[in-house]
Formats: C-alpha cells, sequence, structure tokens
C-alpha cells in the first residue's frame, strides 16, 4: 500500500515499548477470526506473512475483555470495555492486569453522536483529559481511518479502505504504520476502532 504523506517522528513514539517501534515504514495486516476454535479473535502479521500479535477474547466477559499477545503468545495488552459510557470509553492496560496502576490509556468517542468516528486518545498520566495524546479518524462504512499524534495533523498510521473483495469478506485490515511508532499501540487502537463501532457506529 502507498505510504501516509508524512515525515516520521524525530523520537520513537514508544507507548507500550520500544521494541515494537521500528526505523522504517511497516506495513500490516489486521484479520479478525470469525470462527476460530482457538480462541484468537484477531491475527496481526507482516507482508511476510510473519505473526506479529494476536488478539484472544474471553467469550463470558461482561466488558468485552481482549489480550494483545505478542507473536510468543505474551500478554502485551488488556483491553476492556468501561460500563456506563456515553462516550464508548475503552481502558487498555499492560500485560493482563486490570488495576489503576496498569493504566497505559483510554479511547473513547469524542461525541456521543458521529457521523463519522473520531477517537481520542488519553495516556494515564494525562490526568486532565482535555488536549488527547492520540486522535483517530475514519470511516468505518469504508474500513478506513488516519492515527494522528496529538491534537495535530502528524499522521502515524493509517488504515486504506478495502481494495479487495476477498479482503472485506475476510475481514482483513492493511495498516501502514510510520518509522518509529509503537506498533502495538497502533494495533490495539485499531481493534478498539473495530469493537467501538460494533457497538453501533459509523
Amino acid at each position: 500500500m502507498s505510504k501516509p504523506n508524512n515525515s516520521s517522528s524525530a523520537l520513537p513514539i514508544s507507548v507500550v515499548s520500544s521494541e515494537f517501534c521500528s526505523p522504517n515504514h511497516v506495513d500490516i495486516f489486521i484479520q479478525q477470526k470469525f470462527f476460530s476454535g482457538t480462541g484468537k479473535y484477531y491475527t496481526v502479521e507482516d507482508a511476510s506473512n510473519k505473526v506479529l500479535f494476536q488478539v484472544k477474547k474471553e467469550i463470558f466477559s461482561l466488558r468485552g475483555r481482549q489480550t494483545l499477545q505478542d507473536a510468543s503468545l505474551r500478554p502485551i495488552l488488556t483491553m476492556q470495555r468501561k460500563f456506563c459510557t456515553a462516550h464508548s470509553t475503552w481502558k487498555v492496560f499492560r500485560g493482563d492486569g486490570t488495576e489503576d496502576g496498569d493504566l497505559l490509556f483510554i479511547a473513547k468517542r469524542s461525541r456521543v453522536m458521529q457521523l463519522k468516528t473520531t477517537l481520542n486518545v488519553f495516556l494515564a498520566e494525562n490526568t486532565c483529559a482535555t488536549v488527547p495524546d492520540f486522535k483517530l479518524k475514519g470511516s468505518y462504512c469504508d474500513r478506513s481511518c488516519i492515527i494522528y499524534s496529538g491534537d495535530s495533523s502528524t499522521i502515524v498510521a493509517e488504515m486504506k479502505k478495502h481494495r479487495k473483495l476477498k479482503d472485506m469478506i475476510l475481514g482483513k485490515e492493511s495498516v501502514t504504520i510510520l518509522p518509529n511508532v509503537d506498533q502495538a499501540l497502533i494495533v490495539a487502537l485499531i481493534i478498539l476502532y473495530n469493537e467501538i463501532n460494533k457497538e453501533g457506529g459509523s
């Protein structure tokens, strides 16, 4: 896929870990597993079909809890929905923890009613939560979105509109991540983009 027309950050954008940052553009492919008997809900591969991450979903979790694992099945992030929230808020924790001390960031709709999806992402240390640390804007009907650094025009990743019928049927998303950007963070945000829109989205 074509690369986003944007310069990369001088310093790595590392939220989860710098081990998930690459000095080069990275194309990844996120595919939802609709009928998986292994518990895998999503798989994430690179352009050479190497598995980078997978997501497992707890079937009976009231909060829709999901765990992002690396290729060795090590838990990287735990994502779960916040109860009783009008903005479709999700909390993301480090590893397999769910305590306040494990919180990395939250993601939520910028407004209750939206024609197109805009998610604001606030890191745990951003306690004022007035200006987002990242912003995602997209059209779920087109299965496309762009992720920005802060409330700026600096692109850090982009998911392109489906170009192949096969990919649309298989639920396969193609994402380009800019250099020095945390791939685990981007994968988590794309997963949340999908989950929030399934709750009733745009």
